[in-house]
């Protein structure tokens, strides 16, 4: 008997496994080392900002300082003053003005803008309000005592301003009535009366209240509601004979309804007193509006204070399938939920979601409009929802999506699923046609081979993939290991290798890679990038193909497992003394980190995606001319791309369904290296300020409340959105 193994594939697969294990321990290697350096670069800006916090520091010392001197001098200056012979003789001139000023009434108060208002313009609370001082700092949206006291400074009424909203809508062109529909059952006398008087003191007053009373038991709903239609003749209400649930009950409501639009309204909730003069001036600014939604806040089960903001996105239908972030407060043009037949009794605890999943696949997406503003602030009941009844909430949320989607044409073979991060929400699978669409995958690169190497390797071995072509653009790789491996990845018959030398131009790269490809779907990928799961790039093109979509952007990490993109929000943080550029979204947040309202586990809409990771379709990336390497080399060239796409009516997604780890700017450095990347980087800014100055400013994805300081979705004093009564300027 022969000792010898027998040649063939069991030897070969051994030689392949060990290539394989080996290829994870250059990986794995490669992530220490960056983690090693991104920890180093950390250090150092953490010096950096510490000195600056020094510096900042010794000026403010001396600035007070100064502001001690300027006092001492001024009290020398007062005292003597006061030990003049003039001074001695005008005080009893002084005290009898004095008198007869407080005779003749207050003084008008200052208003905001400094123009004087009438006497009694501002409420007790609201001058305690404005008398506090405004804080420095901007305290995240979620800081309750923060909060706190931006709903003093922002958001509270003046008296002025009640005046100057009634004056507004005495200009109205339209004043649609609005239904406020509210079903009942059992509700808490006081919680029932804060309901129904917070309805009573809209601004705007063409209005009706309509009530369903579930076949309430408790002895004082009757006699209330008697009197409250008694008192005021635009609140009307019937009383079911039987008790049914949230939803028949809500449907006997909408049948006392006559109004242009309907709004609902829990019975215990409460509606911000602008709430419907806000509904109606959007109307008045967009007639054809259909569904209107608000921002909204919760209120404390037994008392007044204010929590938990949601400050919501622009109309967002992907998000949507995940997380029913519309809610409270949410307007219907009544036939339109008439024409959906009212709520699915069946869908109690997600009758809200499931309505506006029917309703809006009625009307197109110019027609639904997000409202900013607290307009609804929904009352929290400890203890509400039991373990069994909140499962079944998720579970009707989830048919409910499933049915939605089975009604469209575009999402044949979408699968609804719960989430396995956050299992309260959803998500949906999109399917990919049998013959999964060609893919070709474009890498810029110079030199640096333990970067492509693992990129490739994660690309070519590690991804569940088919259907793949590889274009490698060297833009002039000199270096001998770099130069080997391009020869090696030649062998693949799924890599082509393209020749660009010359100055480093990512636009141009890319534009180079993307006309010599041949797959119908296109992935832009930096060298940088390492695979960590083998679905990644199924994921993305499954949104990719999807109609009506532009890119597909991923959850790139950092080595330190921080995020490092979770899309793009445009006008983030400052650019030659002015408003910024862009950012990312969940930048520096932990990779389990939930985000905003679970934003970081959410698939959702962006209006830009890094091209570090990124897919679009070949025919939309030739139909707006690829990117931009005349004006744009190497900053925001992705941004000013995603932007000329969107022009085009496509909208851009980002999943997390997609991660990967970005050694970010590993192969070439950052632009703030050397003086030439700074004047580089700054004529591109530039660039962008001019060309998309009023788009960057107002990012629909990124609520206009926001401090575009930061991405961090913090709030700040003064609140930067501004009010529409005051668009006259008597008032700022």
């Amino acid at each position: 008997m022969s000792d010898h193994k027998p040649a063939g594939a069991p030897a070969d697969q051994e030689i392949r496994d060990l290539r394989a294990r080996i290829q994870a321990l250059q990986d794995e290697l490669l992530l220490a080392e960056h983690r090693a350096l991104h920890a180093r670069a950390q250090a150092e800006r953490y010096k950096r900002v510490a000195k600056e916090a020094n510096r900042e520091k010794e000026e403010a010392v001396r600035k007070i300082e100064g502001a001690y001197r300027v006092a001492r001098e001024a009290r020398h200056a007062a005292e003597a003053v006061l030990n003049s012979t003039l001074w001695r003789t005008m005080t009893p001139i002084l005290a009898t003005a004095k008198a007869v000023k407080s005779m003749r009434g207050r003084p008008a108060a200052p208003s905001a803008s400094g123009f004087a208002s009438p006497p009694g313009a501002y409420s007790e609370a609201a001058a305690n309000a404005a008398n506090e001082p405004l804080p420095q700092d901007r305290g995240p949206a979620l800081d309750p005592e923060f909060f706190v006291r931006w709903i003093s400074h922002s958001d509270a009424l003046t008296d002025w301003d009640r005046g100057a909203i009634k004056e507004d809508v005495s200009r109205f062109s339209r004043r649609p009535v609005i239904s406020v529909v509210m079903p009942v059952y059992n509700t808490p006398e006081a919680g029932l009366r804060r309901a129904v008087a917070a309805v009573r003191a809209q601004l705007y007053e063409n209005w009706e209240l309509c009530i369903a009373d579930d076949a309430s038991t408790a002895e004082h709903i009757r006699p209330f509601l008697e009197a409250s239609a008694a008192q005021d003749s635009r609140i009307r209400w019937i009383a079911r004979p039987t008790n049914g649930n949230i939803c028949a009950a809500t449907n006997s409501a909408l049948s006392l309804a006559g109004g242009d639009y309907v709004v609902f309204l829990d019975h215990d909730d409460i509606l911000s007193e602008r709430a419907l003069y806000e509904i109606a001036a959007a109307v008045n600014d967009a007639p054809d509006l259909e569904i209107l939604y608000s921002d909204e806040d919760r209120i404390e089960e037994n008392g007044d204070r204010r929590h938990t903001p949601y400050f919501k996105p622009g109309w967002d239908p992907d998000l949507l399938l995940g997380q029913n972030f519309v809610c409270h407060l949410a307007a219907y043009r009544r036939t339109l939920v008439e024409a959906v037949g009212g709520l699915r009794v069946g869908f109690e605890g997600s009758q809200d979601h499931d309505l506006i999943l029917r309703a809006s696949r009625l009307v197109e997406p110019h027609q639904i409009r997000h409202v900013p503003g607290l307009l609804y602030h929904w009352r929290t009941q400890s203890g509400s929802f039991s373990s069994e009844q909140l499962d079944r909430c998720i579970q009707a949320a989830r048919v409910a999506v499933r049915d939605h989607l089975a009604s469209r044409p575009d999402a044949d073979g979408a699968q609804v699923v719960p989430h396995p991060n956050v299992p309260e929400f959803h998500r949906v699978v999109w399917p990919l046609p049998a013959e999964a669409p060609r893919v070709t995958t474009i890498i810029a690169t110079r030199d640096r081979a333990e970067l492509l190497r693992s990129a490739t390797a994660g690309l070519l071995h590690r991804t569940n993939y088919a259907n793949l072509e590889v274009v490698i653009v060297d833009n002039g790789s000199e270096q001998p290991e770099a130069l080997t491996l391009l020869e090696e990845l030649r062998q693949d018959p799924r890599v082509r290798v393209l020749q660009e030398p010359g100055p480093f131009n990512y636009s141009k790269l890319n534009n180079v890679g993307a006309a010599a490809a041949s797959g119908e779907v296109l992935l832009l990928l930096n060298n940088d990038i390492l695979v960590i799961e083998p679905d990644w790039l199924r994921e993305m093109v499954s949104h990719a193909i999807r109609p009506g979509i532009g890119t597909v952007g991923a959850k790139l990490l950092f080595p330190d497992r921080t995020i490092q993109h979770a899309g793009v929000v445009l006008g983030i943080g400052d650019f030659a003394d002015g408003p910024g550029v862009a950012g990312h979204f969940g930048l520096g947040d932990e990779q389990s980190d939930r985000g905003y309202f679970s934003h970081n586990f959410l698939t959702r809409t962006v209006s830009a995606n890094t091209a570090a990771c990124l897919t679009v379709r070949s025919e939309v990336f030739r139909h707006v001319g690829g990117f931009n390497e005349v004006d744009l080399a190497i900053s925001f060239n992705d941004v000013d791309f995603c932007l000329r796409i969107q022009d085009l009516g496509l909208r851009h997604i980002w999943t997390p369904f997609a991660q990967l780890y970005h050694l970010e700017s590993a192969s070439r450095g950052r632009d703030d290296m050397t003086s030439e990347s700074k004047v580089r980087a700054e004529r591109e800014g530039r660039y962008m300020r001019e060309r998309w100055g009023a788009v960057l400013d107002s990012d629909p994805y990124y609520n206009p409340h926001f401090s575009r300081w930061n991405h961090w979705y913090e709030l700040e004093i003064p609140d930067r959105m501004p009010k529409r009564w005051k668009r006259d300027n008597r008032a700022t």
